[in-house]
């Protein structure tokens, strides 16, 4: 059974009753017009596919299909639709939209872009990116088929992206384990050296990203006398069990042996175990450890290096 979270359970309950009271979608004439959303939504689709099986539009719409043929039938009544044997399949009818099928379909299109536009008259253009960076995020996380097709993109890093490693840093490590406001700043310390002194010859930092969403980042920075530190590895919730962290890790290696250090090292806290087992795997050999209490609850901080 799946995990009841009652909290975003009721708030995503909440915005699909907002949304859909806001365009209307309960209406019995949808924007207006002389049909339901579901009529809308198959004139829409017969004419972006230019054609199609009634049992693609069963298939992709999840209609039923006894409500789909009442659908088609008033169509056909209407002249809005034709159907052709499929040559492929005698047994199956193409349906294809007629003149008047293509005209009723611009006149939706239209009916929904002024209901949009005036539903978004009193917002500014930074409320709008807004909203349109919301909804995409919505689509990207409940589309799991796209989601989990896509693969993660490593590459340097960009105006902003320093902002959100601390950003989602904090907020992680605040959420799931209570540590307090000294580990933001220990991280906000971390990113404004590694931007105020950056050397692109012996410094680096991976931003990994899928979808055009950071999804995860590492960090080398020079420690001196030949030795790299790797510094704020973290992989986003999203993307655990992609191998994000192992192929981060790795790049920070690789880096460093072509940039001539001898040594990596690296400081964590052995409550962190899925990073450990990185660390381990890639061949780094606990230094040191011991207690401390610098982000609130008491920790043990370890220091782990490597032999380039």
């Amino acid at each position: 059974m799946p995990d009841r979270d009652l909290t975003t359970i009721d708030a995503v309950r909440a915005f699909n009753r907002f949304y859909t009271d806001r365009i209307g979608i309960l209406d019995r004439a949808y924007l207006k017009a002389n049909c339901t959303l579901a009529e809308a939504r198959v004139i829409y689709e017969l004419g972006a596919r230019g054609q199609a099986s009634a049992a693609e539009l069963v298939r992709d719409l999840h209609l039923d299909p006894a409500y789909l043929s009442r659908i088609l039938k008033a169509f056909r009544t209407r002249r809005l639709v034709e159907q052709t044997r499929d040559p492929a399949d005698g047994r199956s009818q193409l349906l294809t939209l007629t003149a008047d099928g293509a005209t009723e379909r611009k006149l939706l299109a239209e009916l929904s872009r002024d209901q949009l536009a005036t539903m978004l008259e009193d917002l500014g253009r930074s409320e709008r990116g807004a909203l349109v960076t919301a909804m995409a995020t919505i689509s990207r996380l409940l589309d799991t088929d796209r989601r989990n097709a896509a693969p993660p993109v490593l590459r340097p890093h960009r105006p902003g992206d320093l902002g959100w490693i601390v950003q989602s840093q904090a907020e992680f490590y605040t959420r799931e384990f209570g540590w307090n406001d000294r580990f933001e700043a220990l991280v906000s310390d971390v990113a404004s050296k590694f931007l105020a002194n950056f050397d692109a010859a012996k410094e680096r930092c991976w931003i990994a990203e899928r979808s055009g969403v950071r999804i995860g980042s590492v960090l080398v920075m020079d420690g001196g006398d030949g030795v790299a530190k790797l510094r704020l590895l973290y992989v986003d919730e999203a993307a655990r069990g992609l191998g994000l962290g192992r192929l981060l890790v790795e790049q920070c290696i690789e880096f460093a042996r072509r940039s001539g250090y001898r040594r990596m090292t690296l400081w964590t806290n052995d409550i962190l175990h899925a990073a450990r087992h990185i660390y381990i795997k890639a061949g780094f050999k606990l230094e040191s450890e011991g207690r401390h209490t610098l982000f609130g609850p008491e920790l043990n901080g370890q220091t782990w290096a490597l032999d380039l």
